[in-house]
């Protein structure tokens, strides 16, 4: 069983801010560049030797810049602590500069062997360090170093990247055209933001933070690009003895169009589990009388028209729609109403994808769209989503306002004025049907239940990816559904 893995900052900074603040520390603060070179390597071997207790054989990758040079030192520490160590030189020693030359000269000096090829695979290796690729890395990924870190993903044993996986931009978290798979990724200095969402999270395994003795004022000058979001640990206040369902706030879900009941049946479930006072479902009137059949807590209403949600919507707090709402006119009618209502709105699946075919109309609402729901939004393709998720969050704020929600791996959570948060929980098995409608659900509940939409969304976010995780953990990822998460959300929302 690997140890647990230790806390982290909240703050993420792009690479170009950890660069400034790296020399703020040397030029300002006249902390030599060897000096952080070494306490870099120190930090990886702690973190080597951490996760791999028993090892005593290491590969290091060495590329051209200060990524290589970390790497030669971190085989300086290995072999001076009796290790059997092999360096592999991706660019020629003799072109290294600066205090990546001096960290080579210092293994070499050290009798350490240097290998003048690539190993097919690192048979032999308990552990691979990748010291191939620093942060800087902008575009794809070619040549030698391709060949490499494919053989090295191919590599089942441990594989420890310094500072970032080789090949990951550090920024969005997006593959350039391949990168290390690493089963820990120390990060120096600062946590850069790409380590945590999109590709992210596959290729660093568990992120080791490294601040390398430098002080926090090398931080503060900087503006965080994002923060991760604190894990759910409750956050509702107790309920006075003297309470009655009228507290706790009234949501509309609407939804479930023909074939699609279940959806909107999942988020009304939800919602109550999560506290909501009372939780209308407005539907398809030949699914009214049954969405409830199994959960008569829930209020269904058949909806024929438009007209027939005036009640509705004068009792309701928030509105919720999108949850199996289709694409017919009835759904168009549906969002209409909600839209027009001027009650707290989150929005969701279906709702918006009709949103993307209007003109962009800003105003304070939660939207939740996944990656191709985003894409529709902002009139681009998944791809361009994926590639920079923290770009698409931040354009769908500006175009749409509000809180928006972009899930996936590392849901980003943006609303006025930022920082983006990044959601550091949840598991692939949430990558099955109803997963979303569930999510819309909490949201509503919590912002039913007082909070500002805003924080709704965030602790929604939160709640939903804890509950997913605790049902994992019950039974595993895969074969996961969104009834399970459901049944653990009533345990944590009581926190």
């Amino acid at each position: 069983m690997h140890p647990p893995e230790p806390p982290l900052p909240a703050e993420l900074f792009r690479a170009e801010q950890v660069r400034a603040m790296d020399r703020h520390a040397i030029t300002e603060l006249g902390i030599p560049g060897m000096d952080l070179m070494q306490r870099a390597a120190a930090a990886a071997f702690a973190a080597l030797q951490q996760r791999w207790p028993s090892a005593r054989t290491l590969s290091v990758l060495c590329g051209a810049g200060n990524n290589g040079g970390d790497g030669y030192l971190l085989a300086c520490l290995a072999q001076q602590a009796g290790w059997d160590v092999r360096a592999y030189p991706l660019a020629p020693p003799q072109r290294l500069r600066g205090d990546a030359a001096t960290a080579f000269e210092e293994f070499r000096a050290g009798g350490g062997p240097l290998l003048d090829f690539v190993p097919a695979d690192f048979e032999g290796a308990e552990v691979v360090a990748d010291g191939l690729l620093g942060t800087g890395l902008d575009r794809p990924v070619s040549g030698p170093y391709a060949d490499v870190i494919d053989a090295l993903n191919r590599y089942r044993g441990g594989v420890l990247s310094l500072d970032i996986p080789s090949g990951l931009h550090a920024d969005t978290g997006a593959v350039l055209g391949r990168a290390v798979r690493a089963k820990v990724t120390v990060s120096f200095i600062a946590l850069k933001a790409g380590l945590f969402t999109g590709d992210g999270p596959d290729h660093a395994g568990q992120v080791v933070y490294a601040d390398l003795a430098t002080p926090a004022a090398v931080r503060s000058r900087e503006t965080p690009a994002a923060r991760l979001l604190p894990a759910w640990g409750g956050g509702l206040p107790p309920r006075p003895r003297n309470s009655h369902k009228g507290l706790f706030g009234h949501v509309l879900l609407l939804g479930g169009d023909h074939g699609y009941s279940g959806a909107v049946r999942l988020a009304a479930e939800a919602a109550v589990r999560c506290g909501a006072g009372l939780v209308s479902i407005g539907t398809r009137p030949r699914h009214s009388g049954l969405v409830n059949l199994t959960r008569p807590e829930l209020m269904s209403h058949g909806i024929h028209a438009a007209a027939d949600l005036e009640t509705l919507l004068q009792r309701a707090s928030v509105v919720a729609v999108g949850p199996g709402l289709g694409r017919s006119d009835w759904s168009c009618q549906l969002l209409d109403v909600a839209l027009e209502s001027g009650l707290p709105l989150v929005v969701d699946a279906d709702a918006l994808n009709l949103l993307a075919q209007r003109p962009p109309q800003p105003r304070d609402w939660v939207l939740t769209p996944h990656p191709g729901e985003a894409a529709r939004l902002l009139g681009c393709d998944t791809g361009t989503v994926q590639r920079d998720r923290f770009a698409a969050v931040a354009e769908l704020q500006k175009r749409y306002g509000g809180t928006i929600v972009l899930k996936g791996c590392g849901t980003l959570v943006l609303g006025a004025g930022g920082p983006v948060g990044v959601c550091r929980q949840g598991n692939p098995g949430m990558a099955s049907g109803g997963m979303g409608d569930v999510l819309t659900g909490v949201i509503a509940a919590l912002a039913a239940q007082g909070l500002a939409l805003a924080e709704a969304a965030a602790a929604g976010v939160a709640l939903h990816a804890a509950a997913a995780d605790q049902a994992a953990a019950a039974g595993g990822e895969r074969g996961l559904l969104a009834g399970d998460v459901i049944a653990a959300l009533r345990r944590l929302v009581n926190r």
